[in-house]
């Protein structure tokens, strides 16, 4: 009677990057950082005399995503099948970031970074997708 190695059909192999514990730690940061951001948006940013209601506004948004990201990430590392997944974890996290990070730079520094405008909706796309 043989056993069954990784590399059989029956056991499908993990990919070795995407573990519940790097998801658990992304999550963890990736809320964290919208946390952060939050907080700067609440009391720094509004120093900024360029930065009108809209813009906070946007980075509120910004700020909250990043954090339902990062849970999503926490409650993703827990589940059996998922917390290995392939798509879901990379897409939740990278698109996330793109949506987050897109936002929070088009507050900052509009002038410099235009062409990140239609950038914003492919990163909800991607997070949607994950």
């Amino acid at each position: 009677m043989s056993q069954s190695n990784s590399s059989s059909p029956l056991l499908p192999r993990r990919p070795a990057f995407i573990n519940p514990s790097m998801l658990w730690r992304t999550g963890a940061i990736i809320a964290a950082v919208g946390v952060m951001a939050g907080a700067f948006g609440a009391h720094g940013l509004k120093r900024r005399s360029s930065i009108t209601a809209d813009n906070i506004h946007a980075w509120e948004t910004a700020s909250h995503y990043a954090v339902f990201n990062g849970l999503a990430l926490l409650l993703l590392s827990m589940h059996p099948r998922f917390s290995t997944h392939k798509f879901a974890g990379p897409a939740i996290a990278g698109g996330g970031l793109v949506f987050s990070g897109s936002i929070m730079t088009l507050v900052l520094w509009r002038d410099r970074f235009r062409w990140l405008g239609p950038v914003t909706p492919l990163g909800g796309t991607i997070m949607i997708a994950g």
